[in-house]
């Protein structure tokens, strides 16, 4: 049996992760992939402490999440694409107004 301090340790880096990649990265997929990784540490911390709890609650939550992540990603590629198609680049310094 793993202990919980393993998984929470282990959120808590992929988490760490993820923040630098949204802070540093200038690409937008970089960033949408960063937001990812922390959904998913944020994930792994929940499922860690629903097995710690022995509630099955969690593990719901983490589903809905999920659900709402992949939504996110969907949404984010389409404007990516449609703001690539008008400007003919992504650069996210760049994307400073919503005027077209």
């Amino acid at each position: 049996m793993i202990p919980v301090n393993y998984y929470i340790a282990l959120s808590a880096v992929l988490f760490t992760i993820g923040a630098l990649g949204v802070l540093i990265r200038r690409n937008p997929l970089i960033i949408f992939m960063s937001v990812e990784l922390m959904l998913n540490a944020a994930n792994l911390a929940i499922v860690a402490f629903a097995n710690v709890y022995q509630t099955f609650s969690g593990q719901i939550f983490v589903f809905f999440v999920i659900a709402v992540a992949a939504a996110e990603v969907a949404v984010g590629l389409a404007l990516l694409v449609e703001i690539f198609k008008s400007r003919k680049n992504i650069n996210v310094d760049d994307l400073n107004s919503l005027k077209g």
